[in-house]
């Protein structure tokens, strides 16, 4: 009797668990949804029509994302991680916040850049990065910094980036403002986080080797993770051929670079203790740390500030060349919140809503970095059903998503500041999900009050003394490297507002 008893309960019991399961596997089950992506192939999997497409890259994946219903597509080729890219603001929420923790660079992300930024705030995950972010937080956080920052844009566009404009206009001479850009944001970058002036602006036909050797090393990295078969790259890092030869040269020179100036900063910290140094570097090694630590936080630093800043107010500078309305709502605002009688302050900045909504609207078209991937450390499914599996590449992009329908509507491909801005001019409250240009969540750039206040300073600086005319009258083509940049450059005359 107790054994028929015991055998009944023990029946019940897996039948009641085998039900339970069944439920729990069949709802699982619902939440995933099919996923959408390239024509793939057994063991080549997407790789011919990847080869097919590398050259419009971007609007490929974008096409894809589009014809997507849920804004997601998969991507797997061989040679290459199982890839997942999304252009859904709620996948990107989950992967940049909800469930943050599931999504760090991961280890096939940091190798592509851990030669040249090795142990930085960028290339970096768990303690590591919590320590670096911490500090950094600090540092960006503080009123010293924010009246340096202002000053010495006011000190390098003064006496630097508006002389060299002025004697372009006066000779008509053709002018790579991409490649003054860049000059002008290196400069001022260093003077911010070194304390050192590259001086960059004052001879355009010389690169320093600093300069040089960064943008080498970037290009380099930037190959490595666009590279079809990424076994193409380990092999010739390890035999130490080629493309990636050349890497290891020119990390060397950074490095080199870098840490010549983090000895002769830690000898003017001696001589003149800490009250006169508000560059970043002096403030990160007063606070005891590293140098090695200090050098690859310094790197990030500086190709975050150099290359974003200047790509992003490239674009918008070659927008306001199509849209004569809207760079005159740009010219005047700028003259009724300060009409050149003194130097432009921070809270002038801050009062031109109208600017930022143009550099977002510039940002959301052509983003300064065109994606993002995380790679997963467990098995997941996003939001929209999609099924990710541990050690999958997950890539959120910034560039598709700019461009899609169900973020943006119908006049998404279109370039209107307006819709930024409310009916009264005040600026829009818009999801950072929707528009990750800073990143989002726990690691959103800590720099971006500084990027909007450089870009910002430079915009009303330019434009209220200069009409800038490009030389070639084709759309230019957009790059994706580390940070996207205008392929050729972009050639223009400048001329002074009113003589044109």
């Amino acid at each position: 009797m107790f054994l028929s008893l015991l055998l009944s309960f023990i029946l019940g019991f897996l039948s009641f668990s085998f039900l339970s399961f069944s439920k729990k596997l069949h709802l699982k089950c619902r939440r995933i949804t099919p996923i959408y992506g390239p024509s793939s192939y057994p063991i080549l999997g997407c790789l011919i029509s990847f080869y097919k497409n590398s050259h419009r890259l971007l609007d490929w994946y974008t096409e894809l994302l589009s014809e997507s219903p849920t804004q997601t597509i998969l991507v797997q080729r061989f040679g290459a991680p199982r890839t997942i890219i999304t252009a859904n603001a709620n996948n990107v929420e989950h992967i940049l916040k909800t469930n943050f923790i599931n999504y760090p660079k991961g280890q096939p992300f940091t190798e592509i850049l851990g030669d040249f930024l090795g142990m930085g705030i960028f290339n970096v995950d768990g303690e590591r990065w919590n320590t670096q972010r911490k500090l950094a937080s600090h540092e960006f956080s503080t009123k010293s910094l924010r009246e340096f920052v202002v000053k010495t844009l006011e000190e390098v566009v003064e006496t630097r980036l508006i002389p060299l404009l002025d004697q372009a206009a006066k000779s008509t001479k053709v002018l790579d403002l991409q490649d003054v850009l860049r000059r002008f944001a290196f400069d001022t970058i260093c003077k911010v986080s070194l304390g050192t002036d590259p001086h960059c602006l004052d001879d355009l036909s010389h690169v320093p080797i600093l300069v040089e050797a960064f943008d080498n090393a970037s290009q380099a990295c930037a190959m490595r993770g666009m590279a079809p078969i990424y076994a193409v790259w380990k092999s010739k890092r390890a035999l130490n051929l080629g493309s990636e030869k050349k890497l290891k040269e020119n990390v060397k020179r950074v490095h080199c670079c870098i840490s010549e100036i983090i000895e002769k900063k830690k000898q003017k910290i001696n001589e003149n203790g800490d009250h006169k140094n508000m560059d970043l570097l002096s403030r990160l090694l007063i606070a005891g740390h590293e140098d090695e630590v200090v050098r690859d936080m310094v790197i990030s630093f500086l190709i975050a500030g150099r290359d974003t800043t200047s790509s992003a107010l490239t674009w918008l500078f070659w927008l306001t060349t199509k849209h004569h309305d809207v760079k005159n709502e740009m010219i005047s605002e700028i003259t009724s919140i300060n009409n050149g009688d003194k130097a432009l302050e921070f809270d002038d900045l801050k009062e031109m809503k109208y600017l930022q909504a143009c550099l977002n609207e510039s940002m959301r078209l052509y983003p300064p970095v065109a994606w993002d991937s995380k790679h997963a450390a467990k098995d997941d499914i996003l939001p929209d059903g999609t099924r990710v599996q541990k050690g999958n590449r997950v890539t959120y992009f910034q560039y598709g998503m700019g461009r899609m329908e169900e973020i943006w509507g119908k006049d998404r491909l279109e370039f209107k500041p307006d819709r930024w801005l409310d009916e009264n001019g005040v600026s829009k409250s818009v999801c950072p999900y929707k528009f990750p240009v800073f990143q989002a969540g726990p690691r959103v750039c800590l720099g971006k009050e500084m990027a909007f206040t450089q870009m910002k300073y430079v915009l009303a600086s330019v434009l209220r003394r200069f009409e800038i005319k490009p030389v070639n009258v084709d759309k230019p083509v957009f790059v994706p490297l580390l940070t996207a940049h205008m392929a050729g450059g972009f050639n223009v005359r400048i001329y002074h507002r009113g003589s044109a």
